[in-house]
């Protein structure tokens, strides 16, 4: 897929280039960043570097993943990330994390939701998936505003460092945000076998 820019009312959403390598080093020296997501701990330069460098134009290119930055207007600093990655046919995960001195703003839900409507209504979505280790109150507080409705906890689901730990999961649909799916839904009818 071609890269392209999301805007919403404050934000702007492109994807990663080579010059937010500093911003996204900076970001990414955050504990809680490092603690709560999958960006590797320590963070190096090299880190950052592959990603904006490597990563996200790859994911754009072999379609397997869409990370933007996200920034204050056009020009602005960077307050978060935000990517897509592909889970399988017509389902993808979304993954999040916001720069400490822009968190409690909303930025991070204003940019989920203009990222799933996109996700919906161009890439062909048919279910945006949420996971966070339990305990990361802050990211599940952005998906249940955003409208994914949790699903539960999966057990040794989510692997970090060499050790596996439970997540929430919750999900997205397009009928949660009053968009038509890119595929039929039939929900599940008590009463089955």
């Amino acid at each position: 897929m071609e890269p392209l820019t999301l805007s919403t009312e404050r934000l702007s959403l492109r994807p990663f280039t080579p010059a937010d390598e500093d911003e996204v080093y900076a970001a990414a020296q955050d504990p809680d960043i490092q603690r709560w997501t999958m960006v590797p701990s320590p963070y190096t330069r090299e880190d950052a570097r592959g990603f904006v460098g490597e990563i996200v134009p790859n994911g754009w290119r072999e379609d397997t993943g869409y990370s933007f930055a996200v920034r204050l207007g056009g020009d602005g600093p960077l307050v978060a990330a935000v990517g897509v990655h592909v889970r399988g046919p017509g389902a993808y995960e979304i993954g999040y994390w916001t720069v400490k001195e822009h968190r409690g703003r909303g930025y991070m839900t204003e940019a989920v939701l203009a990222v799933a409507r996109w996700a919906f209504t161009e890439v062909g979505a048919a279910r945006l998936e949420w996971r966070a280790e339990v305990g990361n109150a802050g990211s599940r507080a952005v998906a249940e505003k955003a409208g994914f409705r949790m699903e539960g906890a999966l057990r040794a689901a989510l692997e970090k460092n060499g050790t596996v730990r439970d997540c929430w999961i919750g999900a997205l649909l397009p009928s949660d945000l009053g968009l038509p799916s890119a595929l039929p839904y039939l929900p599940a009818v008590s009463g089955g076998i």
